[in-house]
């Protein structure tokens, strides 16, 4: 026998799937080795791949970039939400490509599933890094572009790493 909603059953949220696709490069001053360890070095990412300063917190972060290795990296905000970036590595060349995908958590919710590829070319004495990412947004998460916004600053925050 089943009980109707106004006898206490909680609904179901909605089920939803939102589709969004962005192309982004840059251009390092820097060797594609230095470029390549900021992409794969736990140190060298500990640079760049974190939240806004002052505002989010490291909780938890491992690192294992190889063929069917993985990422995980968690963070509290000021506001006490934790993200979580969870990402399997499907394809890894040394110093010209990363293909991955990673789910995405504001606290126990799963807002998305994206596949990210990271390509790298030498560009005269710098290098050229090409960033294309596929994402899924789940169940309402409403990304507006935040995604793209925020790719396009840590690729920046990159750049800034390297001039350490």
């Amino acid at each position: 026998m089943t009980e109707s909603l106004d006898q206490g059953i909680i609904a179901q949220p909605a089920r939803s799937v939102m589709h969004a696709s962005f192309h982004l490069e840059r251009r390092y001053d820097a060797p594609i080795e230095r470029v390549w360890a900021a992409l794969t070095d736990v140190a060298a990412k500990e640079k760049w791949f974190v939240g806004p300063p002052g505002h989010w917190e490291l909780v938890e972060r491992h690192m294992d970039v190889r063929d069917r290795g993985r990422e995980l990296v968690k963070g509290r905000f000021a506001s006490g939400v934790v993200s979580t970036f969870d990402a399997s590595y499907h394809d890894v060349v040394a110093l010209e490509r990363l293909v991955y995908s990673y789910v995405m958590y504001l606290d126990d919710r799963k807002i998305s599933v994206s596949l990210a590829t990271m390509e790298l070319r030498r560009d005269g004495g710098g290098t050229r890094l090409m960033g294309t990412e596929q994402g899924a947004f789940l169940d309402g998460y409403d990304d507006a572009g935040s995604r793209e916004t925020g790719t396009a600053y840590l690729l920046d925050a990159i750049g800034a790493s390297l001039a350490d």
